[in-house]
């Protein structure tokens, strides 16, 4: 059974087993770190928090405040932007689009 995470109009599917997000999300942040090298990039690392934080109540806490204050900041800046990325404008983060959801789908 895999899982999605969805942040703004974006969806990703994740593993269904708690192990497996786990291994996929430390390697992606290890990988990242080691950005600098050839095939590795700095991008692994918010991915790999963002599936790490399917399970991690402390690694979720700190990617959802990092949401709120960056969607803060880019909605003051960049309205029209956020805008596409799903962020409302009335300080709200829309209707749960960019929050990670945790819901099997449905089967069927």
């Amino acid at each position: 059974m895999t899982r999605r995470v969805r942040i703004a109009n974006h969806s990703l599917k994740v593993p269904g087993s708690p192990r497996a997000r786990r291994v996929l999300g430390a390697a992606l942040v290890i990988g990242g770190i080691l950005g600098f090298l050839p095939i590795l990039g700095f991008w692994m690392v918010p991915l790999g928090l963002v599936i790490l934080s399917v399970d991690s109540t402390r690694v979720r806490r700190w990617r959802r405040q990092m949401e709120v204050k960056h969607g803060a900041w880019l909605k003051k800046h960049y309205p029209r932007l956020a805008g596409l990325l799903g962020l409302s404008a009335n300080g709200n983060s829309g209707n749960s689009k960019n929050r990670v959801n945790t819901e099997a789908p449905p089967h069927g």
